[in-house]
């Protein structure tokens, strides 16, 4: 890690929202700006810390922990940073930025915060477009200082410790490195709107008989009772960020509903298959970027109205096309 009190150039990527795939995928920001930056930052949510810490392009994490917004704003000016790019704003956030006194501040344009910055971006999507790859809008933000990257990416590196409590995990369920899958059916909505889990048990039984290996079932602590009912190796909630990403980096592959998890998995290196469920996904905006990626959409016909967030029963997750899943898995493995 550079000194923050290098002369060299510096730049700040503010990504303090979303979820753990959003600002994973925000750290190809970093990458690109480092054409003009030798010590680029981010600042992002507490609970994303540990995430952005494995990740190379990034020189060290600050954290927006909600609490005085002064020493914030202290923090951040005594880095004395040349240039700021707010990946996710709000209000709070932009008004932190521009009161550290960080000459330019690149971020959204058409937003009532958006006075703070010197430099604002229509995003895509409000033009319509939802094909272009999410990390390909964030990169827009880079653009306006110049910067890019023909590698957009995201890289996560465990570290030796992290590698360690995954085989220590290993061990425990007699797992050996690429003689297990890992299927991951939760995410953010899963546990509060009572997910059905009838297609990912038909999905868990069709993956053992197929490939003849374990397949762990992982997700977050709040997932444990649904990771249970999926199949026999259960890990939800035994792993942190950083051994999960060991953990996948380890398997034959991780096949998963999309979700920030998917996205570490493709960062570290793992073949990864994502599960786009929902007639409302956008795979071509979500999909996991790594050496070796594949998706399935969905297949299911919502009704009308619905959403990831908003649906009466969740059919479409009772019945998961996994036939098809399982032929993408073996697809993308041969």
């Amino acid at each position: 890690m550079r000194s923050a009190n290098d002369a060299a150039p510096a730049a700040l990527v503010a990504c303090a929202g979303g979820g753990v795939g959003d600002s994973l995928l925000a750290s190809v920001v970093a990458r690109a700006l480092r054409r003009r930056f030798a010590r680029v930052d981010a600042l992002t949510l507490a609970e994303h810390r540990s995430t952005l810490e494995r990740v190379p392009d990034v020189d060290d994490v600050l954290v927006a922990d909600g609490g005085d917004e002064a020493s914030l704003c202290s923090s951040i000016a005594s880095r004395r940073y040349d240039a700021a790019v707010v990946t996710w704003a709000t209000a709070r956030i932009a008004r932190t930025i521009k009161r550290a006194g960080i000459p330019v501040r690149v971020g959204q344009a058409r937003r009532l915060y958006s006075n703070s910055f010197t430099s604002r971006v229509v995003v895509r999507s409000e033009r319509g477009d939802v094909t272009s790859h999410w990390t390909q809008v964030l990169l827009d933000y880079a653009r306006a200082l110049g910067c890019d990257t023909a590698d957009a990416v995201p890289r996560f590196v465990p570290t030796q410790g992290d590698t360690e409590q995954a085989r220590s995990l290993m061990q425990r369920h007699g797992l050996e490195s690429e003689r297990f899958l890992i299927l991951h059916p939760t995410n953010a909505i899963a546990c509060a709107r009572a997910w059905p889990t009838t297609g990912w048990r038909a999905l868990y039984d069709a993956l053992r008989e197929r490939f003849g290996i374990p397949v762990v079932v992982t997700g977050g602590a709040r997932d444990r009772d649904i990771a249970a009912s999926v199949g026999a190796i259960a890990v939800a909630g035994e792993t942190s960020i950083g051994a999960f990403g060991a953990l996948a980096a380890l398997a034959r592959a991780y096949v998963g509903i999309t979700t920030g998890a998917m996205h570490v998995a493709a960062a570290a290196g793992a073949p990864t298959v994502g599960v786009f469920p929902f007639q409302s996904d956008f795979p071509e905006r979500w999909a996991p970027l790594g050496k070796r990626t594949a998706v399935v959409r969905a297949s299911y016909r919502c009704h009308s109205g619905d959403t990831k967030e908003r649906c009466a029963d969740y059919a479409c997750i009772a019945r998961l096309d996994v036939a098809r899943i399982v032929a993408t898995t073996v697809g993308l493995l041969s």
